[in-house]
């Protein structure tokens, strides 16, 4: 942008092409004056807002730039943004339409709504405002990122979960992942509007629920897992002591009875980890009623499926799996990884006595979530077998119960 020096007697009207440039020039100077007047930093939002707003004004008097009303208000909310807030994050932030944030890359900015991803006309200015941007996010985590330390994992004040990874390991400048936290739970009665579970599925499960019945919900990543166990967690009756673990809480439970525990990464020295599986052990001490593990990865699902066989019926977690019968292999993968000493047989067995349900949701080409397979696992003549109750039907586009349907052996696991 060319600017024009002071002794120009005509002022000049800023062109809505040199908005950018306007706005890079403009932030620069605000961020300079912020610097030198200490005055600024004592945690008043309000007096940081007002100060910003007059450095503007002083900017445009002292370049003599000359823009309209609208332009200046817009720039104004632009650089609060920038530097109050989350930069042209923040308006995608506040959209309770929007699902995911992805950044690849300063000009790659890409949103899913509704299931559908959607690439943005916003963008950063560069790879440092990108990573400005990120340390802004996760230093009321207590954490850093930098060449030292690039990847983070973590939560912020909202609930939503975030993820940053920066060079060496990014090739092309900083990444973030935003999954967005929604304030008000999904209700059932949406999830049934929205064609992804019909009336008749969904009061099944609730009935199962209710009678304690130990549930896995199985699905791809984005698929609606965390959702429906959400749902399904409030016909827990009101007078069992429920204990959550979870490596970023999302759970929105609004049982009366209930303890939330989550994860904790290691720090900065590389000290301090506390992982799902110490918590769920600890969990056992707390008295349970039931047990809902956010989401099984790791070694915590052998003490998760004793804990279904030992007297905590009614427990729930999710696993990333493409379907029931694929979610039965990645639990007995996980259990055989935890260094858990016994046979392929033996470990199929433990599953097939602690699950008694699978529910497999998936998410179509059009972006809809929708319960593709609702099964029971039964073990019959010392052998694991999968029973389809509800099945999704693809040529009429919905979830069908099926009738009569025989159990199926599970084939053992190449896995070991």
């Amino acid at each position: 942008m060319r600017i024009i020096e002071r002794r120009t007697p005509q002022k000049r009207l800023a062109s809505p092409e040199d908005h950018e440039g306007l706005k890079a020039a403009m932030h620069q100077f605000v961020i300079d004056r912020i610097e030198d007047d200490k005055v600024i930093y004592d945690d008043n939002q309000r007096k940081l807002e007002e100060a910003i707003t007059a450095y503007m004004r002083q900017y445009c008097r002292i370049y003599e730039i000359n823009i309209g009303r609208e332009q200046f208000n817009q720039l104004e909310k632009e650089l609060l943004d920038e530097i109050v807030g989350y930069g042209p994050l923040q308006a995608l932030l506040e959209d309770p339409t929007i699902n995911d944030i992805l950044i690849n890359s300063p000009k790659e900015i890409y949103i899913e709504r509704r299931g559908v991803l959607e690439k943005t006309d916003l963008r950063f200015l560069d790879n440092r405002h990108v990573l400005r941007v990120i340390r802004r996010m996760i230093s009321p985590l207590g954490r850093r990122i930098d060449e030292s330390s690039p990847i983070v994992d973590g939560r912020l004040e909202d609930g939503s979960r975030i993820n940053a990874i920066v060079p060496p390991l990014a090739l092309n400048g900083p990444c973030l992942s935003i999954r967005k936290f929604r304030k008000d739970p999904l209700r059932a009665e949406e999830l049934i509007a929205s064609g992804s579970v019909t009336e008749d599925a969904l009061q099944y499960l609730t009935e199962r629920v209710e009678k304690r019945t130990n549930l896995l919900i199985s699905g791809a990543t984005g698929s609606g897992k965390t959702t429906l166990l959400n749902i399904l967690s409030q016909y827990i009756p009101k007078t069992e002591r429920i204990v959550t673990i979870e490596d970023a809480a999302e759970l929105q439970l609004r049982n009366g009875h209930v303890v939330r525990l989550e994860t904790r990464p290691e720090n900065n020295e590389g000290v301090g980890e506390i992982s799902a599986r110490e918590l769920v052990k600890n969990a056992l001490r707390m008295r349970p009623d039931r047990i809902i593990v956010g989401e099984s990865r790791g070694g915590e699902v052998v003490d998760m499926l004793q804990a279904m066989n030992t007297g905590h019926a009614g427990s729930m977690s999710t696993v990333h799996a493409n379907s029931a019968r694929d979610a039965v292999t990645r639990l007995e993968m996980m259990v055989g990884m935890s260094g858990f000493k016994g046979s392929s047989e033996l470990i199929l067995k433990m599953i097939g006595s602690a699950l008694d349900m699978i529910v497999h949701i998936g998410r179509r080409s059009d972006g809809m979530r929708r319960v593709m397979q609702i099964s029971e696992l039964k073990v019959i003549d010392n052998e694991i077998r999968l029973k389809d109750i509800y099945r999704f039907d693809d040529e009429d586009n919905c979830l069908k119960r099926v009738e009569e349907a025989e159990p199926v052996p599970l084939l053992e696991s190449a896995a070991f």
